[in-house]
């Protein structure tokens, strides 16, 4: 038996609804395009998703996009709120921080977390969170975010707490003094390191994808990379353990050079890297952070290990011995 009520888990929902009733002369006519005409101010597919969601009943009842309503019949419209609108609203989401001051926060950024709201990730962000658990952070523009990591790229960012350390760090960054090293765990093996330099820009070919190769709008990308061990997967397919340092923040730079190359990151699918058990994402951490503090010019460092995913990925191979790292710069 259909509910006469809008469905309890419809988020961002008017607490009181709207009553419309159609007067006559009103064209009788699908359920969506009646909205349409009555509610101008949404677009017809959101409409649709409410009438979907249960957030609209015609005489009280249930309705479905296609059904016929005229002169008569009473709408009860429940309003949502455009999922954009949730974007810059505190949400409790976890995240550690490494270490924080007057100006500035060092967080260690999890696997699966978006750090900015966008098409797909209005709420729920790094940033939401950084608004719940640092309120000042509303008067900083995009709540202090300075830099971005992928969302299934683990590890360090800085967020500026002022408005002038926000300045100062972006500048750093424009001025490629800020120290970003990462590790990466990569198909095939490096035998020695180099610079990439090589402009990024959108694929031409697959709008969610970056590319060297005649990319659009191609912005200048620099990473150097030193291979830090060579091992086998399970597999017997080689794996080389890479740390790269940036001097630019393109997006997917690390990800889209070290694919050029022909050394896909494990796991990596949309840049063909190859699936390795128990790899379930991108294999990259951004494990060290320097920068100068806006305060008084001191240089301030962090490191953070890999998260655990990562560590379980590296225990599954076997690393040639003459390529083992002394232990204090390993995994364990």
């Amino acid at each position: 038996m259909p509910s006469s009520l809008p469905s309890p888990d419809i988020e961002s929902q008017e607490a009181e609804p709207r009553v419309l009733d159609l007067p006559a002369g009103t064209r009788a006519d699908r359920l969506d395009k009646v909205l349409a005409q009555l509610l101008p101010q949404h677009s017809r597919s959101r409409l649709q998703g409410w009438i979907e969601r249960g957030g609209v009943l015609v005489n009280g009842k249930e309705a479905t996009v296609r059904q016929i309503v005229g002169p008569g019949d009473q709408l009860t419209v429940w309003e949502e709120a455009a999922p954009e609108s949730m974007a810059f609203v505190p949400q409790p989401v976890d995240f550690p921080v490494v270490a924080e001051s007057a100006g500035w926060i060092v967080v260690d950024k999890p696997v699966g977390l978006v750090v900015h709201p966008g098409a797909g990730n209005w709420q729920g962000t790094l940033l939401n969170g950084l608004l719940h658990r640092y309120p000042e952070l509303a008067q900083v523009p995009r709540a202090g975010i300075v830099h971005r990591l992928d969302k299934d790229t683990s590890g360090l960012m800085v967020v500026a707490r002022t408005i002038t350390a926000q300045t100062s760090l972006v500048r750093q960054l424009q001025a490629r003094t800020v120290g970003r090293r990462y590790i990466a765990l990569v198909s095939g093996h490096l035998r020695t390191g180099g610079t990439i330099d090589r402009p990024i820009g959108r694929d031409p070919r697959v709008p969610v994808r970056m590319s060297v190769e005649r990319p659009i709008a191609a912005k200048p990308a620099v990473t150097h990379f030193e291979p830090l061990r060579r091992g086998s997967a399970r597999t017997g397919m080689p794996v080389t353990e890479v740390e790269c340092r940036l001097e630019t923040g393109r997006t997917h730079q690390i990800r889209v050079h070290l694919s050029s190359m022909g050394h896909p990151l494990l796991a990596d699918t949309l840049y063909g890297g190859k699936m390795v058990e128990p790899a379930a994402r991108q294999m990259l951490h951004a494990a060290r952070l320097q920068f100068d503090d806006p305060a008084d010019g001191a240089p301030r460092v962090f490191h953070a290990p890999p998260p655990d995913d990562m560590r379980a990925v590296a225990e599954a191979i076997e690393w040639e011995e003459d390529s083992l790292l002394p232990e204090e710069e390993g995994w364990m």
